[in-house]
C-alpha cells in the first residue's frame, strides 16, 4: 500500500529494539478516543501478554523515553526528520520485494524507483526528492501482510518482549523481513545494533507528546494499544490509505520489518 511518511510502522528495531515495540510498533489515534473494541477471541493469551506489556513498559519508561528526551533536546527536528529518512529509505528495498510478492508490481516499482532516487538525489536518503518532487509516495509493505495475502491466519494477538504488540504471523513476518535486509550481511554486527538504536531513539523522540497524551486519555492503556494495533493491522492488509474511514497513521513505529 502507499502511504505518505508512515513511518513511525511499521519500525521495529531489531535487536536494540528495547520498548520500541510498545511505543513505535503501534498506530497513533486521536488523544481522546478509544479505536475500535477488539474482541476477546483476538486475545487469548491476554494474562501473559499483560505481563510482557507492563515489562516493555516499564522498559521504556526507564530506558528509551529518557534517552529520546534527551536526543530531542539536543538534535534539532530537521535532523530528525533527515534522520528517520534514511532508515526509511532502507526499508524501501524490502517493501519493493514485498509488494512483488504480493502481486502488485506497480507499488514494486515505486518503492524500488523511489530507493534509487532518494539513494542519488537524496543524498543517500537523507532528504526524500522522490516525495517531494515526483509524487511518489512511500510503499509500507511487510511479509507479515505478504503471508496474509498467500492466505496465512495471523492467529491470537501477542505481546513479545522488547519488540512489543505482534501475532504468530507477524512474528514469522519479522523474520521474514529481517532475512530479506541483505545489508545485515555485510554491515559488522555492532554497526547494525548501533544503527537500530540511533532509529528507535529518534523515532521514539518525535513521538514523545503523542505517546503521553494517548497514556492520560485511555481507559487501559493495554487494551487501547491491543485494539489498535489490530486496526492498524488489518488496514494494512487491506491497502486502506489514510484518511479513509477506520485507519489510523502509525504512530509507535517499530514495526515489523524495520
Amino acid at each position: 500500500m502507499t502511504l505518505r511518511n508512515p513511518r513511525a510502522a511499521t519500525l521495529a528495531a531489531r535487536g536494540l529494539a528495547l520498548a520500541a515495540g510498545l511505543v513505535l510498533a503501534i498506530p497513533s489515534l486521536p488523544a481522546h478516543a478509544d479505536p475500535p473494541a477488539a474482541g476477546s477471541e483476538d486475545d487469548p493469551w491476554e494474562p501473559f501478554n499483560r505481563g510482557v506489556f507492563w515489562f516493555n513498559d516499564q522498559l521504556d519508561g526507564y530506558v528509551v523515553e529518557p534517552v529520546a528526551r534527551g536526543w530531542d533536546f539536543v538534535m534539532p527536528k530537521d535532523v530528525q526528520t533527515w534522520i528517520d529518512n534514511f532508515f526509511d529509505n532502507v526499508h524501501a528495498p524490502i517493501d519493493g520485494v514485498n509488494a512483488l510478492l504480493q502481486g502488485k508490481p506497480r507499488d514494486a516499482g515505486v518503492a524500488f524507483g523511489r530507493f534509487l532516487f532518494n539513494s542519488t538525489v537524496g543524498f543517500a536518503g537523507f532528504f526524500d526528492p522522490a516525495a517531494s518532487e515526483l509524487g511518489l509516495d512511500e510503499v509500507r509493505e511487510d511479509f507479515g501482510q505478504t503471508l496474509a495475502v498467500w492466505g496465512l491466519g495471523s492467529g491470537p494477538y501477542l505481546v513479545l518482549p522488547v519488540l512489543g504488540p505482534s501475532s504468530p504471523r507477524e512474528t514469522a513476518g519479522l523474520v521474514g523481513d529481517g532475512a530479506m535486509a541483505a545489508y545485515t550481511w555485510f554491515i559488522p554486527w555492532a554497526a547494525t545494533f548501533s544503527s537500530r538504536g540511533v532509529d528507535v531513539v529518534n523515532t521514539r523522540s518525535r513521538l514523545l507528546q503523542q505517546i503521553e497524551d494517548s497514556k492520560k486519555s485511555s481507559f487501559d492503556y493495554y487494551v487501547f494499544v491491543r485494539n489498535a494495533y489490530l486496526q492498524y493491522r488489518r488496514n494494512l492488509i487491506q491497502d486502506k490509505k489514510a484518511g479513509e474511514s477506520g485507519f489510523y497513521d502509525d504512530l509507535y513505529e517499530v514495526v515489523p520489518g524495520n
